[in-house]
């Protein structure tokens, strides 16, 4: 329980935590020590009893935390989670007590980081892993509150939309047919496999979790279903579920000499007791993704392309190519797989169709006669004929009504009560 003593002219109030850690803090005014008071104890009424003990450290929290989360988030993001903690956060408050880390410890270590010449996105990360660790810390009720909270914008970590879409690579039209036409020249056995990465937007780990039975060529479409994680193991699509994506012609028709020679190898080779996956080593084992990137390195230098592109670029560029192209963007969010519309927007806006020349032509256009016809069916319109006024260009309709739709509705209003009738 919280409570205010006058001490040395100061009102300080003296409470406990919910780990039964004393606490007093000073105020100069008996007003401000009796509001700090009524939220203390406000707070040790909703403060859950910690689940781990109150003294433990950032390492020891970590750990636990970890062994939480592993079953939640996918591989990859805890293995990213654990390299942050690992490389930055435990060698500098890894000896020190979850509840004695501040806000004022967090800002300096971040700047540090910066003034080191780490780049922001890596700053940002690490932010970020904090703040996720220590929300976890406060519903454990090791911690009332998050230091690591709206940090990121407060040193301004954050990236704007302008500039996130600013740095996104992604190929031209031209180049992405140079790079496909140098892939076929050089590295033919990973044509099908850039391809598909450069025609349907696929993740790297999509593309190599594919299998045969995934392909519908009659349909021209492919089942995304899984992914390969980048320790190999294997998972679900980053958006937790599947989807369906389309084929272009020539897409499809690589697909179908690539499985005419995939079927082949398999029989020349005896692979028929492996797993049939689409894009397979000389040794009928899955593809390696830091092969695949090498691979594309080695292209990119023989097509004299920019060496920043990688795999995951071509996703880039299909979706970039598609909406400069005026795809509709809803359609081209179903087929990256994206949860919402407007993450598709924020991250490909600059490729949107701002101008559509001669569109509010549309409006003034005369309706063709299977409009008319159908706006007859429904009732909306009268039959007419249509004019345009030479004066101001507009298309006007003359209306030809029917007797039929100009007879007033019959309808019997019931007497209102009270009235009396002569």
């Amino acid at each position: 329980m919280a409570c205010v003593r006058k001490r040395r002219g100061k009102y300080v109030v003296d409470w406990r935590d919910g780990a039964g850690v004393r606490h007093w803090k000073s105020f100069d005014k008996k007003g401000d020590a009796d509001a700090f008071r009524d939220q203390v104890g406000l707070e040790a009424r909703q403060r859950v009893s910690p689940t781990i003990p109150a003294s433990s450290t950032m390492t020891e929290y970590a750990e636990h935390w970890k062994r939480l989360i592993a079953q939640t988030v996918k591989s990859r993001t805890l293995a990213r989670y654990s390299e942050m903690m690992r490389l930055h956060v435990l060698p500098q408050f890894g000896k020190l007590r979850v509840r004695e880390l501040n806000r004022g410890q967090l800002k300096l270590f971040l700047t540090e980081k910066l003034s080191l010449g780490l780049q922001k996105r890596t700053v940002r990360n690490i932010q970020a892993v904090i703040r996720v660790m220590l929300n976890a810390a406060v519903e454990d009720g090791l911690i009332a509150t998050n230091p690591a909270a709206k940090l990121g914008r407060a040193l301004k970590l954050t990236v704007s939309k302008t500039t996130r879409q600013e740095e996104i690579k992604a190929m031209t039209k031209v180049q992405r047919q140079h790079f496909l036409a140098t892939v076929l020249q050089h590295a033919p056995r990973y044509y099908p496999l850039f391809f598909v990465l450069a025609g349907t937007g696929e993740r790297l780990g999509e593309a190599l979790a594919l299998q045969d039975s995934d392909l519908d060529l009659n349909a021209q479409t492919i089942r995304i279903a899984r992914a390969f994680a980048e320790d190999g193991t294997l998972d679900t699509p980053k958006s937790g579920h599947g989807r369906t994506v389309d084929l272009s012609q020539a897409l499809t028709a690589v697909l179908a000499r690539h499985l005419t020679t995939l079927k082949h190898d398999r029989l020349k080779h005896g692979w028929t007791d492996q797993t049939p996956w689409l894009f397979v080593t000389q040794n009928g084992t899955p593809l390696d993704p830091a092969n695949v990137r090498r691979a594309m390195t080695s292209v990119l230098k023989k097509a004299k392309l920019p060496l920043h592109f990688t795999p995951h670029c071509l996703r880039h560029t299909y979706a970039s190519i598609l909406l400069s192209e005026g795809v509709p963007a809803p359609y081209v969010q179903e087929q990256l797989g994206h949860a919402t519309i407007e993450l598709t927007v924020s991250t490909y806006g600059r490729w949107l169709k701002k101008k559509a020349p001669g569109a509010l032509d549309r409006l003034d256009a005369i309706p063709s006669q299977s409009e008319r016809a159908v706006a007859r069916g429904s009732k909306v319109v009268a039959e007419g004929a249509y004019t345009q006024n030479p004066q101001t260009g507009a298309i006007l309709q003359l209306p030809e009504m029917s007797l039929k739709s100009m007879e007033p509705a019959t309808r019997i209003e019931r007497a209102t009560c009270g009235l009396r009738m002569a």
